[in-house]
């Protein structure tokens, strides 16, 4: 079936509530959607991914994929969050990353791509 992953983070302090608030949220706008969240919760990250709803077609879940994320990346932000954790930014958050970071840290970002590779030839276009 469709999946639709998050790698985010929030204060440990506010793990479950992130939890109970997402999956709430999700199960609201989507009945049947299977939240699954896992991994690294004591340290504030938590994989939260969706599984389609069993009675539904795959390419329709995934046609939710953006309104899914506002879902979940805005509540990760209310909580002082951010929607890149383990996995880094990638090309998919990358225009979106700025929403839950300051203008120091993407300066701090942009920096340290410099620092590490000043010809831009290592993975062009993709941020550290």
């Amino acid at each position: 079936g469709g999946s639709i992953k998050h790698d985010v983070s929030v204060p440990v302090s506010r793990m479950g509530d992130f939890i109970a608030r997402a999956t709430a949220a999700v199960e609201d706008r989507l009945p049947g959607v299977r939240p699954v969240p896992f991994g690294h919760i004591g340290d504030g990250n938590v994989h939260f991914n969706l599984s389609q709803p069993v009675a539904m077609d795959k390419a329709a879940f995934l046609d939710l994929w953006d309104e899914m994320n506002a879902i979940v990346h805005g509540i990760v932000r209310e909580m002082g969050g951010s929607i890149s954790a383990e996995h880094g930014v990638g090309q998919l958050k990358r225009d979106e990353i700025a929403a839950t970071k300051s203008p120091v840290e993407m300066e701090l970002m942009r920096s340290l791509k410099r620092a590490l590779d000043p010809k831009g030839i290592l993975n062009p276009g993709k941020v550290v």
